[in-house]
């Protein structure tokens, strides 16, 4: 193994892992624009090719569950091969996928595109969180935090650059020249990337169970606790996807998309000035929350964090009317609702050890797609009882949640790995050979 670990070239600087954690954190951010730059394509493909804006739209949705289900796949060859081949092909495919994008002249090629970029955009974002997660098994939260962190922070900085050459070059050599540029980089990137060597967890007694046996994805599901984790990850994801899908067409009904506002000597259309500030948000709470989460307990933090989730969505149902409270609720939404996405590959670790955590927490991943399929309920909730609604029930599922986590969870989850370790302690009293196991 340790041979594996030291298959670059570039050992000195690029072998540390605080330099690898931040390769991680470039790949996450030049890959985020296949999500998050998405909806500035939409308009102008339309007015092009006369599609229909739901048509183009299908093709997020394929990106987006061809990335959450695929990342299992994915994280179990990270696991077997080292990171390097997985984010060289991942780069491959995202940029290729956005070169098709600027040929397409029919919607199967736009589909089939979106296959190929939710290939790469898992590939990419499996690799890195599994990688962070096996690299810091004494800060894990903290780990995951920063890299999803990064997967917000590149989508910060290109969204500008982008929409400004879609205005003067069209959407076309948009995509074309952000397609090569972004997948040579993060190819380039992946080249740095080392297999983690095996690490002990922290020795020092933790405030809450950390696992200290390995457990395949195959072992992980047939386990109640991972889907008690499972289900609290699509119960939170759900109500905050419900609402930050929602927030454009809310922000246009409640009348304020298009109200001027100043802050920081800029003035914007509300609506995009909350977005803004929400990206920041989303990005911001993922190491912070990692952070806390490693100090004070996962579940802990997921019982403070899901509930103030679900009073914010309170809050913006009551006063988001008005303009200011409009702004500020979005922002805590988007604040308490971005850490599911470093708790819980943390939490997974925690639980089921290091050896398999990308191929692990890229099956906890695939919550997200889960949820993203309960989210056009929001649509049937409005039509049904308005805005209202749907933030009742997205509040509710999310208090529930972080209620769960504290009194469900937590002592399901000790007692679990309490009596896991236990047998696995007994069984190498038994089995001799199996001190070569605790290297």
């Amino acid at each position: 193994m340790d041979g594996m670990t030291r298959q670059s070239p570039a050992n000195g600087i690029f072998a540390n892992r605080w330099c690898q954690l931040v390769i991680g954190m470039l790949c996450m951010a030049l890959v985020a624009n296949l999500q998050y730059a998405w909806t500035l394509f939409v308009a102008p493909m339309n007015a092009r090719h006369h599609w229909g804006e739901a048509s183009i739209q299908l093709a997020f949705s394929i990106f987006i569950l061809t990335e959450t289900w695929l990342v299992p796949v994915e994280g179990w060859l990270v696991d077997k091969f080292g990171p390097r081949p997985v984010v060289a092909v991942g780069a491959l495919c995202a940029g290729v996928a956005w070169v098709m994008n600027s040929y397409a002249t029919t919607l199967p090629e736009l589909y089939a595109a979106s296959v190929i970029a939710g290939l790469g955009a898992g590939g990419v974002y499996g690799t890195c969180v599994g990688n962070a997660l096996k690299l810091f098994p004494d800060r894990r939260g903290l780990a995951a935090g920063l890299t999803a962190a990064g997967f917000g922070a590149g989508a910060a900085v290109t969204v500008i650059p982008i929409a400004n050459m879609i205005t003067r070059t069209g959407y076309e050599h948009t995509f074309l020249f952000f397609g090569i540029l972004q997948g040579v980089c993060i190819f380039v990137l992946a080249l740095l990337l080392l297999k983690p060597a095996p690490r002990a967890a922290s020795t020092v007694k933790k405030k809450f169970a950390v696992s200290k046996t390995d457990y395949t994805s195959s072992q992980m599901i047939r386990t109640p606790v991972f889907w008690v984790i499972y289900a609290s990850f699509v119960a939170v994801a759900a109500g905050g996807l419900m609402a930050t899908a929602q927030i454009g067409p809310i922000a246009k009904d409640w009348g304020l998309a298009k109200l001027p506002m100043s802050m920081f000597g800029l003035t914007l259309p509300l609506l995009t000035m909350t977005l803004s500030i929400d990206n920041i948000c989303n990005g911001f709470t993922r190491p912070l929350c990692g952070f806390i989460s490693d100090k004070i307990g996962r579940e802990n933090t997921m019982f403070f964090i899901f509930i103030g989730e679900g009073l914010a969505l309170l809050g913006m149902m009551e006063y988001g009317t008005n303009p200011y409270a409009f702004m500020t609720f979005a922002a805590l939404i988007f604040l308490f609702w971005g850490e599911i996405f470093s708790i819980f590959p943390a939490i997974c670790a925690d639980t089921f050890g290091s050896k398999y955590a990308a191929a692990n927490a890229g099956t906890l991943y695939t919550a997200k797609g889960t949820a993203s399929l309960i989210v056009p309920i929001a649509s049937v909730l409005s039509a049904t009882g308005g805005w209202n609604l749907v933030f009742i029930v997205a509040a509710v599922v999310t208090i529930a949640a972080g209620i769960s986590a504290k009194f469900i969870l937590a002592p399901m989850r000790k007692r679990w790995i309490e009596s896991s370790d236990s047998a696995a302690v007994n069984a190498a009293s038994v089995t001799p050979s199996s001190s070569l196991s605790h290297h």
